[in-house]
C-alpha cells in the first residue's frame, strides 16, 4: 500500500491526505484498528453507472456492501456516515442497520427517483457524534469544473459540513470510495489529515490535482 500522491506509505505528503489506488476492501485490510477518526463516503449505488472499470452492477451488492461497511467499524473509532442512495434506502435497514438517517438537502435540484424528482438524499450515520448536531445537511448542487471527468460528483459543501459536523481535532478522515476526491478536499481545507482509496486511476489523478489547490473558504 502506498500513497499515489507521494509513492510512500506512511503518507509523506504535506498535506497529510492520501490518495490509494485500489480496491478499498484490499486497503482495509491493510489499516490497522481504529486508525482513523470518521469516514465520509458516497459509494456506488448499483445503478449500472459508468465509472471507467468499476462495476456498478454487482449480482451480490448488498453482501459486498456488509463487507466494507463491516471493515469501516473496524478502522474508525468515531462515527461513519454513507450516502446510500434513494433507491437503496431500504435496503440499507437489513445491510447494516444505521443509528440514525441525516438528510442531504440539495435546494433546487431535480435527482433521479423511481418516484419522480428528490431534492435531498439519505445518509446512513454509524456511531453517535459527541457533540449535538442538526440531522438535515444543506449543499446545494454547484457546477465545479475541478470534478470534470467524474459523472456523479458530490459538491464541496456536502463533505465538508459532514466532517465539521462529526470530527473531532486531529481526526484523519477516511473515504474508502474517493471518486473525484471532495471529502479529502474538504479534510484538507479543514485542516484534518485524510485517507482516501479509489479503484479507478483517472480519478486518482483527478484528486490529485484538486489537493494541489490552496485551501479553500468554508461555506
Amino acid at each position: 500500500m502506498k500513497c499515489y500522491r507521494c509513492n510512500d506509505w506512511p503518507c509523506s505528503c504535506a498535506d497529510g491526505c492520501a490518495v490509494i489506488h485500489g480496491d478499498c476492501l484490499n486497503v482495509l485490510s491493510c489499516l490497522q484498528a481504529a486508525s482513523v477518526g470518521i469516514t465520509v463516503t458516497d459509494p456506488p449505488y448499483n445503478l449500472v453507472i459508468k465509472y471507467g472499470q468499476c462495476d456498478d452492477n454487482k449480482i451480490d451488492y448488498p453482501e459486498w456492501c456488509f463487507a466494507w461497511i463491516t471493515e469501516l467499524r473496524r478502522v474508525c473509532s468515531g462515527c461513519i456516515a454513507v450516502s446510500v442512495g434513494m433507491a437503496n434506502l431500504s435496503i440499507w435497514a437489513t445491510i447494516a442497520r444505521p443509528d440514525w438517517w441525516l438528510a442531504w438537502w440539495k435546494p433546487a435540484a431535480m435527482g433521479r427517483c423511481v418516484v419522480g424528482v428528490n431534492n435531498w438524499e439519505p445518509i446512513a450515520l454509524y456511531g453517535k457524534p459527541k457533540r449535538q448536531v442538526c440531522d438535515v445537511i444543506r449543499a446545494p448542487i454547484i457546477p465545479d469544473g475541478a470534478m470534470n471527468g467524474h459523472p456523479c460528483p458530490k459538491p464541496l459543501a456536502w463533505a465538508t459540513k459532514q466532517i465539521a459536523m462529526l470530527s473531532n481535532d486531529g481526526d484523519v478522515i477516511l473515504d474508502p470510495f474517493m471518486g473525484s476526491g471532495t471529502t479529502l478536499r474538504a479534510a484538507k481545507d479543514l485542516g484534518h489529515k485524510a485517507i482516501g482509496i479509489e479503484i479507478e486511476e483517472r480519478y486518482c489523478e483527478l484528486a490529485a490535482k484538486r489537493l494541489q489547490q490552496g485551501v479553500l473558504p468554508f461555506v
